[in-house]
């Protein structure tokens, strides 16, 4: 589902490549500030690991208006 919305290389291929580019985007992430100034890793955050999801199947059929 390419947007524009640019992204870094690191960013695209966790977008095209699947869960293993995903986690390594992930673990790059943790050590990057935060707004307020400490990184994830330093604030303990935990490292989740997103699903990476095939959105190409619908699990059910969506109708006007309502969510899907």
């Amino acid at each position: 589902m390419p947007a524009k919305i640019p992204l870094t290389d690191d960013e695209r291929a966790a977008v095209d490549d699947g869960q293993t580019a995903l986690d390594k985007l992930l673990e790059r992430l943790a050590d990057s500030p935060t707004p307020a100034g400490p990184t994830p890793r330093q604030i303990g955050a935990p490292a989740t690991l997103l699903p990476v999801i095939d959105l190409t199947t619908r699990t059910r059929s969506c109708r006007p208006g309502e969510p899907c």
